[in-house]
């Protein structure tokens, strides 16, 4: 993927699980509408009103092809529905990035005793 789709989310810290809800929601439309899903991300230690959501895609024509297929998508006019009615989202970003070649999904490596 060349390139990602960051999504900073301020939230409502005490609806948490409504947020967990729609990001469970988008982990079946997303892929359904060609995106290329990374993650939902919940706030755990530390600030408690941000998330984010991270979706890959080929190229930005890719992404605009994704966008469109989202709008007539049912399940998705649905989520962004609950998202209204239960106003858990106070505001969100987006954000385009690309990765640094050599720098994704690097295993961590424990050092060994002694060394």
């Amino acid at each position: 993927m060349t390139l990602t789709c960051l999504i900073r989310y301020e939230i409502d810290p005490f609806q948490l699980d409504a947020f967990r809800q729609y990001a469970e929601n988008w982990g079946r439309i997303i892929p359904a509408c060609g995106g290329h899903l990374v993650g939902y991300f919940l706030p755990h230690e530390g600030t408690n009103d941000v998330a984010w959501g991270l979706i890959a895609f080929e190229s930005l024509a890719a992404y605009e092809r994704y966008r469109l297929r989202l709008k007539a998508d049912p399940q998705g006019s649905e989520n962004f529905a609950f998202a209204q009615a239960h106003r858990f989202i106070l505001r969100e970003e987006r954000s385009f990035v690309s990765v640094v070649d050599g720098t994704l999904g690097m295993p961590a490596h424990a050092l060994e005793a002694g060394a």
